[in-house]
């Protein structure tokens, strides 16, 4: 196997779609490979003479959904526009219908910075149309709700816990910008949400692989995506609905907007917030049990025989030469716990040690959160970041008019809160450092 000095994997690969020429039509073909290659197996990994490209596997494995792409603009007639509820958000539909937003999916590389340039071209065009100041407030808007609807739970769809939830997104944008611009965070100058709220490492689903499949660069807000063939793009428009005039008042409001859309806060915690964290999706660990180890990628060896993990959990047993004796750790996640699962597949093969540790991870709790509810079997462990005790946990309520989860239910207006001491979903931080 070939392997750098510190035993990460490299891998033979073929190039299915080029992601710089890819056409429309490239998810149907990653589908159909993907399919094809799930039955695959291997009796041993061994590189031949015919490999001619290689890669880091770290880099492949992540490589597992389709490419996504606007469907094709409708020509039928009569499609009834939305008047929009403000008239920013009147000018952020117009972006969407336009023939620069259009041109963001033309392509499958590159749509951050797609999106900008149809943003620039659509402020070019409209010039004499909007003011600056409203085209320049509409382009903050439209990624900072791009940001909110992608970073939150899309599964919530309209449901008023999913509602808040975007409403605290969109209020750690605002301070970064506005209350603490910080280059670190993404903020070039005070009111820069724009900067912020896609500054990857802070937001990630601004990189460029989960852009290219998620469909947060698409012109979602398009007229002719009302029918029901489009099923997505409706509920997207919809959770846009259920938001856009809060998080309009978010960021271009006053204090007291935001005592009004978050009632019974403190203002100077509201002024302070710019951190949360999605307990459910950190770093799982399991205390039970001894040796367990996330594997990125790495050989395993019997003799002349080789496999490679990648991707995947293992249970380390014992120490065997350079490396360990292991088992899989095979995790099932469900809403309310983690099932485990240990299975020997490879008896006898021991995995390279430079690529494992026996270390024990730190901040590992009862579903991530600090303080969490007692009572009961606890269902899953997940590790907190590191940064959660230098703020103040806080919980946020709001009055959102919920539509339910599948954004479809008549309206009602209902009170939720976000980030109490037994919210295992969501943790809001405020005053962090």
């Amino acid at each position: 196997p070939l392997t750098r000095k510190d035993g990460a994997p490299f891998v033979g690969f073929q190039i299915v779609v080029d992601a710089g020429k890819a056409p429309p039509d490239s998810a149907n073909i990653l589908r159909k490979v993907f399919h094809e290659r799930q039955s695959m197996t291997v009796s041993n990994h061994h590189c031949d003479g015919s490999v001619a490209n290689i890669i880091d596997l770290r880099i492949l494995y992540p490589l597992q959904e389709v490419p996504f792409f606007d469907p094709l603009v409708a020509t039928a007639i009569n499609i009834k526009e939305s008047p929009g509820q403000s008239n920013l958000d009147r000018i952020v539909r117009a972006f969407h219908n336009s023939a620069s937003c259009g041109e963001v999916s033309r392509n499958l590389s590159k749509l951050r910075m797609a999106l900008e340039k149809a943003w620039e071209q659509f402020i070019r065009d409209n010039t004499g149309r909007f003011s600056a100041d409203e085209l320049e407030k509409d382009r903050h808007l439209d990624y900072t709700m791009r940001t909110a609807i992608f970073e939150g739970h899309l599964d919530r769809g309209c449901n008023s816990y999913g509602g808040c939830e975007r409403n605290i997104i969109a209020l750690t944008i605002r301070n970064r910008a506005r209350e603490h611009c910080s280059k670190r965070q993404g903020c070039l100058e005070q009111g820069d949400y724009k900067g912020v709220a896609t500054k990857v490492s802070q937001y990630n689903i601004w990189d460029e692989y989960l852009a290219q499949v998620t469909g947060l660069t698409s012109c979602f807000l398009r007229n002719d995506l009302v029918n029901a063939v489009y099923n997505d793009y409706i509920r997207l428009q919809r959770m846009y609905e259920q938001s856009v005039a809060d998080i309009e008042s978010i960021l271009f409001g006053g204090d007291a907007d935001l005592q009004r859309i978050f009632p019974g806060a403190s203002l100077k915690d509201l002024r302070m917030l710019r951190h949360y964290y999605h307990a459910p999706a950190m770093g799982k660990c399991f205390p039970r049990h001894d040796g367990v180890k996330y594997v990125t990628g790495a050989i395993a060896a019997k003799n002349n025989e080789y496999i490679l993990i990648a991707n995947r959990r293992i249970r380390i047993d014992r120490q065997a030469g350079n490396g360990y004796l292991f088992r899989d750790f095979i995790v099932r996640p469900t809403d309310e716990k983690d099932e485990v699962q240990i299975v020997d597949n490879y008896p006898g093969f021991v995995v390279d040690g430079r690529r494992v540790n026996a270390q024990r991870l730190s901040r590992c709790v009862p579903y991530g959160i600090p303080g969490a509810c007692a009572g009961g079997e606890v269902g899953r462990y997940r590790r907190m970041p590191p940064w959660h005790r230098s703020g103040k946990s806080i919980e946020l309520s709001c009055r959102i008019n919920d539509r339910g989860e599948n954004c479809q239910n008549g309206a009602s207006w209902k009170s939720v809160t976000v980030g109490s001491s037994c919210d295992t979903q969501m943790r809001i931080i405020t005053g962090v450092e």
